[in-house]
């Protein structure tokens, strides 16, 4: 789950991280009001999406000249600033074409910048351990950072069993070229990030620009926080700050019923379950000549009303001109399953080609049910069956 830059910087400052002052903002009023509450005497109006780039983005609503999602702003130019962006929609390297309408601004208060530099903090799966990457070249992609000039990234881990040590708070000054007071500082507010990443279960937390100001001071000027959605039950406040707005509809749908559902550009709707064999469904179904339009994962504990809710889900998407279920049954039954299938159908007044792939437990009694159905079932004897036979089925349907 992703969190907006005001939301991510408000919650680092309950972990003493240092964040300059700024205001939410979701009227051009309160844009107004809320520069009004800071020193001043400039200002940065920054559109909140879910998305990077914000800068460097175009509204599609605006002339091309205008300017991106994040602007310098003088007192009498923050009302302006904040009517061009609010309700328009944002398009960045990261939104795709589609963009993000914005709906929420954040002010802050202006800042002397000296120098900028990257730190994050991940989930590392190679080594099951979160890594610290840092880099001089902040305020940059650090796509194009590790592309052009990777020498410039230095990246370790932590080992979860003794955590932070002040060693690590020196390789992060060290990586960052920092001495003095700032690398004390740069040391503090790293050790700080990494309680905040433990502290709130996150996934991610990066800092782009950690900037030194003209003053000495090390500030964060812009923070991207996400957290792992298995671990929001021991979240519940942090639950609260999740935008339904930025997510698509499609997927919000989805985690009501504890589906795993991604939407995706292709024809083919489909039903599996387990991730490991929904991506393998979605591999031979392109090797087949056809293109998946979603990713879907049930589990392992499907009923009927699981099933149905799945099925409305991928017929929910005009592009989808047939189905395909996978499905292994160890757990669950595949005659079980194939009455879901058969309850869904019905439900939703099936209107395009059904190709069934049953394997496991009860699958001659599941094949049995379908073929009882009186529906136009295609049932398929393995996984490289079905996708030929959906992919036949679509095309003599077009």
């Amino acid at each position: 789950m992703n969190i907006h830059e005001y939301q991510a910087k408000e919650l680092l400052a309950k972990w003493g991280v240092p964040i300059p002052k700024g205001i939410a903002a979701f009227s051009v009023e309160e844009a107004v009001e809320a520069s009004k509450q800071l020193p001043g005497p400039l200002y940065v109006v920054k559109a909140q999406i879910h998305a990077g780039g914000r800068g460097k983005g175009k509204f599609k609503e605006l002339p091309a000249t205008a300017k991106g999602g994040v602007r310098l702003a003088k007192s009498e130019e923050v009302g302006l600033a904040a009517a061009e962006m609010l309700g328009n929609t944002l398009v960045t390297i990261q939104t795709g074409e589609h963009g993000k309408q914005v709906n929420r601004l954040y002010i802050t208060d202006g800042v002397d910048i000296a120098k900028e530099f990257y730190l994050a903090f991940l989930v590392d799966r190679a080594t099951g351990r979160v890594a610290c990457v840092a880099s001089t070249e902040g305020g940059m992609d650090i796509e194009t950072v590790a592309h052009d000039t990777p020498e410039k990234i230095r990246t370790f881990t932590i080992d979860p069993a003794t955590g932070w040590g002040a060693h690590h708070g020196r390789s992060v000054a060290a990586a960052l070229g920092l001495s003095g007071d700032l690398a004390k500082q740069a040391q503090d507010t790293a050790a700080k990030l990494y309680a905040a990443f433990i502290g709130t279960d996150a996934s991610q937390i990066e800092i782009n620009p950690l900037a030194v100001t003209d003053d000495g001071k090390l500030m964060v000027l812009d923070a991207k926080v996400g957290f792992d959605p298995n671990a929001l039950g021991r979240h519940p406040d942090l639950v609260e700050l999740r935008d339904l707005t930025e997510e698509d509809p499609a997927e919000v749908e989805a985690s009501k019923y504890d589906l795993a559902f991604i939407k995706l550009d292709g024809n083919i709707g489909c039903l599996v379950n387990g991730a490991g064999l929904a991506m393998a469904t979605m591999d031979i179904i392109k090797l087949n000549g056809a293109f998946p339009a979603n990713f879907l994962d049930v589990g392992g504990g499907a009923d009927k009303e699981k099933v149905t809710n799945a099925f409305k889900l991928i017929l929910a998407d005009p592009a989808v001109e047939g189905i395909l279920v996978n499905i292994f049954g160890g757990i669950m039954r595949c005659d079980i399953i194939a009455e879901g299938i058969i309850a869904a159908a019905k439900e939703v007044n099936l209107g395009v080609p059904l190709v069934v792939r049953l394997e496991g437990t009860n699958v001659e009694l599941g094949k049995e049910i379908l073929a009882n159905s009186g529906l136009p079932i295609v049932s398929a004897d393995d996984l490289g069956d079905a996708a030929r036979k959906i992919v036949a089925e679509v095309k003599k349907a077009a």
